[in-house]
């Protein structure tokens, strides 16, 4: 029964962080058998090898791999410090540079606002699944949120979920509903993302249009940018006519809780 969940938690820690397995691992490996409250010290010394990993080891072997972490900037962050954590929060050295250039080109267009990211790729490992993601695999993808406005139409870096996913704008009457399309030929996953908030938050504010806009066509801009997912709905809501925006399929998750950008 140990060694079933020990392995249970070896492929969920490798699922979640890529790397945590292998350190789970090696925590096991340096516990005596013998050891007096063998749990707590494996909890110990899994805690301190893993944070000296993910914030020493990793920024630094990552390079080898092609990718580094996204440098944040007062302009730049994390929408979260789990995926920093949980060692999400790698791309191409191209992408860093151009989500820095994205940043900065926001902020002077609407001052004290944020590029926030969601998930990004893990640091090692081209094709190594990003999950749920289905191409997060090679440093080339990332996700941003959306951009909220508070109840006097002022722009806020605030979100609406604790994970920044799952909290849709949804078609409005008379809009096409993509999700019932794919829902309806099968692809139950497409809606799966509802699950993944962790809380809804911050229900005074809303969906900015002129913001979420502003901030796509910044994205498009970008030379180094290849594609652009976001729902069809909010494609003709926001007038937005670029060949860059592409459906991303019903065997992908919907887009109307993100944006999501690639490289070429």
């Amino acid at each position: 029964m140990k060694k079933l969940l020990h392995s249970i938690l070896i492929i969920l820690l490798t699922v979640i962080t890529q790397i945590g397995g292998i350190i789970y691992l090696i925590s096991i490996l340096l516990i005596k058998p013998t050891a007096h409250k063998k749990r707590l010290k494996l909890l110990g010394i899994f805690i301190a090898l893993y944070l000296i990993a993910t914030f020493l080891i990793v920024p630094n072997v990552a390079p080898l791999f092609g990718r580094e972490k996204i440098k944040e900037t007062k302009f730049l962050q994390a929408h979260s410090l789990c995926y920093q954590l949980a060692n999400r929060n790698y791309v191409r050295p191209e992408l860093n540079q151009t989500l820095a250039q994205i940043a900065r080109q926001l902020e002077k267009q609407h001052h004290g606002i944020k590029l926030v990211h969601l998930d990004a790729n893990f640091p090692f490992l081209d094709k190594f699944p990003l999950l749920p993601h289905l191409s997060h695999n090679d440093g080339k993808k990332i996700d941003v949120t959306f951009l909220y406005e508070n109840p006097d139409g002022q722009l806020t870096n605030k979100k609406t979920s604790v994970s920044g996913y799952g909290v849709y704008e949804r078609p409005k009457p008379g809009e096409y509903n993509q999700t019932d399309v794919c829902k309806n030929q099968g692809y139950w996953q497409y809606d799966f993302p509802k699950y993944l908030t962790l809380g809804t938050i911050n229900d005074d504010i809303q969906f900015s249009e002129n913001g979420t806009r502003n901030l796509v066509n910044l994205i498009l801009e970008e030379n180094t940018i290849g594609k652009l997912f976001i729902e069809p709905h909010l494609k003709t809501r926001l007038r937005l006519n670029h060949p860059k925006i592409r459906f991303h399929g019903c065997r992908a998750v919907r887009h109307d809780d993100h944006i999501h950008l690639q490289l070429k």
